[in-house]
């Protein structure tokens, strides 16, 4: 459940796409968000000389996910200018750091390796580590303070545009959507980001003549990503996926030109339109 929070961003240079540090007014835990453009001024920030977990974030060759690299470093700022020279694909660093200087190497280590854990569960990134973090020893009393300063990791992540840890589907497949084609079917769920196709669904395996080239090139992107698999006389999704539009999710599903409003239908029988566009 979600809870009412008072979350403060500050913009150290006024401007609204540059640094920007947010946290929870309640909590210790700090995320700055720098924009590979901005590195050198954000080194100047006492906050990069301490403690903390990072992400590098970029796209992927495909395009189909946001890949991401996880870190920690006891000094951030400098890992950050390694990275600069070492690693090509990042556009932004997110480094979370304790306000209070209450993290140590043992809590970032433990928080490197859980946040790639969440990740790898969720599924809405490509991991760029080459090597896996392993989970280091901490007390029961401290993991249960980490899993704390996860939490508010999330929320911040999230405020910030970057939802990395939040499950993209939330209700059962019993009340799900349902997207029909002659030899397609896929059960989805639409939310404030968009709709999600779960994983096992099927795709028209071709697609038809007046598909229009952006269908056509982005099943080819799922297909390079192996997000869409051949199976049989269909495609089947690998794994769970958002679009960021009912329409572009039809659009895959049916292989054609497709208005996800109207085909994607409720169990029973009421489409999208008729529930959050006509009521």
């Amino acid at each position: 459940m979600f809870q009412a929070r008072t979350i403060q961003i500050f913009l150290p240079d006024g401007n609204p796409r540059g640094l920007r540090l947010a946290e929870i007014t309640s909590r210790t835990v700090q995320v700055l968000l720098v924009p590979r453009a901005q590195l050198d001024e954000a080194l100047k920030r006492s906050e990069l000389e301490a403690v903390g977990v990072y992400f590098l974030v970029g796209e992927s060759a495909d395009g189909v996910e946001p890949l991401v690299y996880v870190g920690e470093a006891e000094d951030v700022g400098t890992r950050l200018k390694q990275h600069q020279k070492q690693k090509e694909f990042w556009n932004f660093a997110l480094v979370c750091i304790s306000k209070t200087q209450y993290f140590t190497k043992s809590h970032v280590k433990f928080l490197e390796w859980y946040c790639h854990s969440q990740m790898k569960k969720v599924g809405r990134v490509t991991l760029e580590n080459s090597t896996i973090p392993t989970k280091p020893f901490v007390s029961e009393s401290m993991e249960a303070d980490l899993a704390d300063n996860f939490d508010t990791m999330r929320i911040l992540l999230g405020t910030l545009g970057f939802p990395f840890f939040d499950e993209l589907t939330k209700g059962s497949s019993k009340t799900a959507l349902v997207c029909k084609g002659k030899d397609a079917k896929a059960l989805g769920e639409y939310s404030e980001e968009g709709l999600t196709v779960l994983a096992d669904s099927t795709a028209s395996a071709t697609e038809a003549p007046s598909a229009g080239s952006w269908v056509v090139a982005m099943r080819a992107r799922l297909l390079e990503a192996k997000v869409l698999v051949p199976d049989g006389k269909v495609l089947r999704f690998a794994k769970t996926y958002l679009f960021p539009s009912p329409s572009a999710a039809a659009a895959t599903v049916l292989g054609r030109r497709a208005n996800g409003w109207k085909e994607s239908k409720y169990p029973d029988g009421r489409d999208l339109d008729n529930v959050f566009r006509q009521s």
